[in-house]
């Protein structure tokens, strides 16, 4: 599943081809999303402006004169701009064609990803609304994480994934975030010190924003706008390196199940 930079790489990708530009038409080829495509979509956008391109955790957000598209690429989905002879695969669901000639294609082949659409405020919607500070932000930080970590048995790796606790950290991510830290992921999370909270919000921003630099992780489904590899894989320590030597001790890297998501540690390292 596409997490936090690769997100953004493709908001950053994307924007720069949306921004200030006009919907001619959208076309929904497939409305079996996540959730179903809204009816009537392709009548509200048709002839509007795209005002900005943002992103909230894992949504995208495209704000548009009437409202804003809430877009999420779930597990396998991807957005490519595309030149207009370029003839649609099976799994590409949405088309969202531009006063240029080009479009913006949602390509999503197990249909987990959503576009959803609203004209209040997005932040209110209720997929939005319960999320944490943004990890990239000033009201991310030590402080924060080691508040509402008081009292807290939950394994530390599981708060940083909680969306309400900070919206967007990933599977990937926190593991290497933990790492970085020398953090074990399964301490409870009301048994780190102040100190180590520090530690590791440092450690979240530092490899989100590393992450983001390298145009994000490609496991299996991901690429860019390009359709490029994200290349922060190279760049991974312990995530999906189970039997490896750890690359600060050398000993090696152990894989656990974890919140029913694969964990990655260093047994030597991660207190």
């Amino acid at each position: 599943m596409p997490e936090l930079p690769e997100v953004e790489t493709a908001r950053r990708g994307i924007a720069r081809h949306l921004q200030g530009r006009v919907i001619r038409r959208v076309v929904v080829r497939d409305r079996r999303l996540r959730w179903p495509v809204p009816r009537g979509l392709e009548q509200t956008l048709a002839g509007t402006r795209i005002d900005s391109v943002g992103r909230r955790g894992k949504y995208l957000l495209i704000a548009t004169q009437p409202g804003t598209l809430i877009v999420h690429l779930g597990m396998s989905g991807s957005l490519r701009v595309l030149d207009a002879a370029t003839p649609p695969g099976s799994h590409d669901h949405v088309d969202i064609v531009l006063d240029n000639g080009r479009f913006l294609r949602l390509r999503d082949p197990r249909r987990f990803g959503t576009i959803l659409f609203t004209r209040g405020d997005p932040a209110s919607h209720p997929l939005l609304k319960n999320l944490g500070p943004e990890p990239l932000t000033d009201e991310f930080d030590g402080a924060c994480l080691f508040a509402v970590s008081r009292g807290r048995r939950v394994a530390i790796k599981s708060l940083l994934m909680n969306s309400r606790i900070v919206a967007g950290v990933g599977n990937i991510y926190a593991n290497e975030a933990l790492f970085a830290a020398q953090v074990h992921p399964l301490r409870a999370a009301g048994r780190i010190a102040r100190p180590r909270y520090d530690l590791l919000a440092a450690a979240v921003k530092h490899v989100l924003t590393a992450a983001i630099a390298a145009g994000g992780t490609t496991l299996r489904d991901f690429t860019r706008d390009d359709g490029s590899p994200g290349y922060f894989r190279i760049e991974l320590q312990v995530y999906d390196k189970a039997g490896e030597p750890c690359p600060r001790c050398g000993a090696p890297i152990r894989r656990v199940v974890s919140g029913q998501r694969a964990t990655y540690y260093c047994p030597a390292c991660q207190r």
